[in-house]
């Protein structure tokens, strides 16, 4: 396997935001595509580094698409002796009741049930991390719609703790660029699983993202300048209102 891109990105990401600790028990959400599937593979060999003991585990929410193909994931998860759980739900019955004012399923709505599904499992294996697959990209792409559509400079964050849930979420690609992931999945012959949303391809994000790529085109050091911005602390300069009192 020649992951050591992807390995030393989540190495830098696991020292600045100190991601993974001794004792650890992590679950990594599965979804089966590039994503998910590098960083559960990923994971799985940085476990044997130095210093490195915790436990891992893969959790896939079946939300309920007929068309979608389990024994890829279980395949691989048997090829690399990964601990894959599986949990099947009626989440794709209970969205189509709940449609928004277009007809479409509501992604936000889909992401609460999965996540709620994932956190459950997680705690029932004794996991107190729960790893997602999102990496630089992605952190650029919430930065943009946030500032559009919320007013405000912000994105999400390397490790964060859940209070209510007791559950902490890390993200130990946010170094890496979507396309660090497509050639170790291209080069590793890691498998992805074909996406069967209906909403795929139709979201604000999506929408971004194809903008991003254009502006890239005419401003090619953005790419990197964007994803640098996210951590640059020291030259933050924002407006602040002076006391009135």
């Amino acid at each position: 396997m020649k992951l050591q891109p992807i390995l030393r990105g989540i190495r830098n990401a696991d020292r600045d935001y100190k991601l993974i600790e001794p004792g650890d028990s992590i679950a990594v959400a599965l979804s089966g595509g590039k994503d998910s599937m590098v960083l559960f593979l990923a994971l799985s060999m940085y476990q044997k580094f130095q210093g490195q003991d915790f436990k891992l585990y893969g959790i896939h929410v079946d939300v309920g698409f007929e068309e979608f193909e389990h024994e890829t994931m279980k395949n691989f998860a048997k090829e690399h002796n990964l601990e894959l759980y599986i949990q099947k739900t009626q989440i794709y019955d209970i969205l189509k009741k709940k449609t928004n004012n277009s007809g479409k399923i509501q992604c936000s709505l889909c992401s609460q049930f999965k996540k709620g599904v994932i956190f459950d499992k997680a705690r029932e294996l004794g996991c107190n991390k729960i790893a997602l697959g999102h990496h630089g990209d992605d952190a650029i792409e919430t930065l943009f719609l946030n500032m559009i559509h919320g007013s405000k400079i912000a994105t999400f964050l390397p490790k964060q703790y859940m209070s209510r849930m007791d559950m902490t979420m890390i993200r130990p690609l946010v170094y890496l660029r979507e396309k660090d992931i497509i050639r170790a999945c291209e080069r590793n012959n890691i498998p992805a699983v074909k996406r069967v949303c209906p909403n795929d391809g139709f979201t604000q994000r999506e929408d971004i993202k194809q903008k991003l790529y254009k502006f890239y085109e005419e401003y090619p050091e953005a790419e990197d300048n964007f994803l640098r911005a996210l951590y640059n602390e020291k030259q933050v300069s924002l407006w602040q209102k002076e006391d009135t009192i």
